[in-house]
């Protein structure tokens, strides 16, 4: 007698089993289903970040809350937040951006127009499947600031130039001059 998984002397065999959660989802059997799903993205795996990243590390958590859009098509509530290492475009150093960010998109198919009056965002759903992992990166792209600064001007610290403008001079009599520095450059020609 051969009792499963254990006593046996012929090989078990299996499928292997899958690798994680599906990218790739139906976002109109999940409307249909009013569906909530969550995932975790590593900020690393996300190519179009890359460029933006000072390190490749910590994650994105998002949300995605798939339902019906009023003219019958389908649409998602899509929530991220993380906190990647951006670089400041005044110093050049890596610093911490806590983000979050949260739209409405209706999905349209490839035959479909992509106007849409509802006031959801359009996103392209190739043959009614739609990426989680893309739209959680350009939900993410959306909130994060075009020119990140780590503080404000004078809390910088690390910038040329900045601790020298820290301190008003006082013929400007407390008003800002942003050309001031021209004319030593001027003076130099």
């Amino acid at each position: 007698m051969c009792i499963f998984d254990r006593g046996c002397d012929r090989p078990y065999y299996t499928r292997p089993m899958a690798t994680g959660l599906p990218d790739l989802v139906d976002c109109a059997r999940l409307a249909e289903d009013v569906a909530v799903l969550e995932r975790v993205y590593e900020l690393g795996s996300l190519p179009r970040l890359a460029d933006v990243l000072a390190e490749p590390r910590g994650v994105a958590r998002a949300s995605f809350a798939f339902s019906k859009t009023p003219s019958g098509g389908a649409g998602a509530r899509v929530a991220v937040s993380a906190e990647p290492q951006l670089v400041c475009q005044r110093c050049m150093q890596g610093f911490a951006f806590p983000v979050s960010g949260d739209s409405e998109v209706e999905f349209a198919r490839d035959d479909e127009s992509s106007a849409t009056d509802s006031g959801r965002e359009p996103f392209r759903a190739d043959g009614g499947l739609v990426s989680l992992r893309d739209l959680a990166e350009e939900e993410l792209l959306l909130a994060l600031p075009l020119a990140p600064a780590c503080g404000a001007p004078h809390g910088c610290g690390r910038a040329p130039g900045l601790a020298a403008e820290a301190e008003p001079s006082e013929e400007s009599n407390g008003m800002r001059r942003p050309f001031s520095a021209l004319k030593d450059l001027l003076k130099k020609t």
